[in-house]
């Protein structure tokens, strides 16, 4: 943990000039975000071995009513949607987990800014945490951030 899991409708890979955007660079900016995330110490909110992001696109979707009002009010294209759920263990203050929150909205609505100009398009971010029934964590990744 932390896993941060987005799903989205397949229509954002498209080029940039037909309204896709760089799902790759979206999920890189939002690593790097939590990785400089600090608790109230000044430590690390997130284990830097721990931190995932990951991508799904959504080739069979349907959105809103499949895009009659934006025809109507003028404007073209299909309906686009993004979630992005954050799941983290517990542990981590309520200020801590609003600062994450605010932190990875600004890089959404960065990354978003042209599609949400102009195009419709929804994007939602979610963060949850435990508690975990079952927790099996198997890993050689942790070792490589350990400090000597």
């Amino acid at each position: 943990m932390p896993h941060l899991v987005i799903l989205y409708t397949a229509n954002l890979d498209a080029p940039a000039d037909q309204g896709g955007t760089d799902m790759s660079a979206l999920c890189r900016r939002l690593a790097d975000e939590m990785l400089v995330q600090r608790d109230e110490a000044g430590g690390n909110v997130f284990p830097p071995g721990g931190v995932r992001v990951l991508a799904y696109p959504a080739p069979h979707f349907a959105v809103a009513d499949g895009g009659a009002a934006g025809r109507a009010a003028g404007v073209p294209g299909e309906y686009a949607f993004v979630y992005l759920h954050l799941r983290m263990a517990r542990g981590r203050s309520a200020a801590v987990q609003q600062g994450v929150g605010r932190a990875l909205e600004a890089v959404c609505k960065a990354h978003f800014a042209s599609q949400l100009a102009s195009r419709p398009i929804g994007v939602t971010l979610q963060i949850d945490e435990g508690p975990e029934v079952f927790d099996a964590k198997n890993s050689s990744l942790h070792p490589l951030f350990r400090k000597n």
